[in-house]
């Protein structure tokens, strides 16, 4: 653990608890609701081919996970560490264009 707090940049056990708890209900949370999309829109694994619904479910995950990521980091007080996490990974999936401009 001590290398991971060391790599995050964090100075309590506390606070990489309270990272990981809201990495794991961010993770779950989002692939639910990704899921409720699909079924609202009639797309289900009895419905349609398995490998098109996971597909499907990652195109819609990979563009929420960042943007739940910031908001749930700052439900639990992280907005410190997860907002820079979230637009690096903004970036990265090439959807920099939905954040505001960097000032230098």
């Amino acid at each position: 653990m001590k290398k991971l707090k060391e790599r995050w940049r964090i100075t309590s056990n506390f606070q990489l608890i309270v990272i990981i708890i809201v990495f794991a209900i961010n993770g779950s949370l989002s692939a639910k609701i990704s899921a409720f999309f699909l079924d609202a829109l009639g797309i289900t694994k009895e419905n349609t081919n398995i490998l098109i619904y996971y597909v499907l479910l990652l195109i819609l995950v990979l563009p929420l996970y960042p943007f739940m990521l910031m908001f749930f980091g700052w439900l639990f007080g992280q907005s410190h560490f997860f907002t820079p996490f979230s637009k690096k990974m903004i970036r990265s999936l090439k959807m920099g264009f939905l954040l505001p401009k960097e000032k230098n």
